[in-house]
């Protein structure tokens, strides 16, 4: 197990979050001007990737700088194919939500190309914890805690959970039409299946 941490140039996270991730990890990379919020925290990344249009490099640095000037790859594309040739299996991504919009949802749709290249793969920001669901689904969560289920793209078929204040049976999430936001955790391990789809959870912390 080799635990990876990547750090995107959105929404800053707190420091402590951020600290805590990078005690956990055994490499940090910084998708471009993910780089300078690290700096900034004064945590130097092991790596700083991307087509370097946003870091702002200092005089002096003691970790590796890659150039990918790919327009055909978002940073967070060049920073989780880091991760593979690092051989990572667990990725956590701070900042990769939050700033500029279309960014956050291009991120999102990354998570889904990457989904099946590392054992564990979320994304985390000061209010919780993204990530795309296989099924069957199993966990532990503390009484209380809220759940949100997303379809990422289109239709996601045959929900069934327990566990959740409000349960779903063979059932349908849409874009457009219905989500499974802010349910309640009533009792635990939670269990989720769906049969065809890309299905998101949230966790809100």
């Amino acid at each position: 197990m080799k635990k990876m941490l990547i750090l995107c140039n959105g929404q800053p996270p707190a420091e402590e979050l951020l600290r805590k991730y990078r005690a956990n990890a055994d490499y940090f990379i910084a998708a471009d001007g993910g780089g300078n919020i690290a700096l900034d925290f004064g945590i130097p990344p092991d790596a700083v990737i991307g087509d370097l249009d946003s870091f702002k490099k200092p005089e002096n640095v003691d970790f590796e700088i890659i150039q990918k000037p790919d327009q055909y790859a978002n940073d967070l594309e060049k920073a989780l194919q880091l991760a593979q040739q690092k051989q990572g299996t667990h990725v956590h991504i701070l900042g990769a939500t939050g700033q500029r919009m279309d960014h956050s949802l291009k991120n999102l749709s990354v998570l889904k190309q990457f989904h099946d290249q590392f054992q564990v793969l979320r994304m985390r920001d000061t209010f919780g914890e993204i990530r795309l669901l296989d099924s069957p689904f199993e966990e532990e969560f503390a009484i209380g805690t809220t759940l949100s289920l997303f379809p990422l793209s289109g239709t996601v078929s045959g929900i069934t959970t327990s566990g959740l204040k409000y349960p779903l049976t063979d059932e349908i999430l849409k874009n457009g039409v219905r989500d499974g936001s802010s349910n309640e955790v009533v009792e635990t391990p939670v269990c989720i299946t769906h049969k065809s789809g890309d299905l998101l959870l949230f966790v809100a912390e």
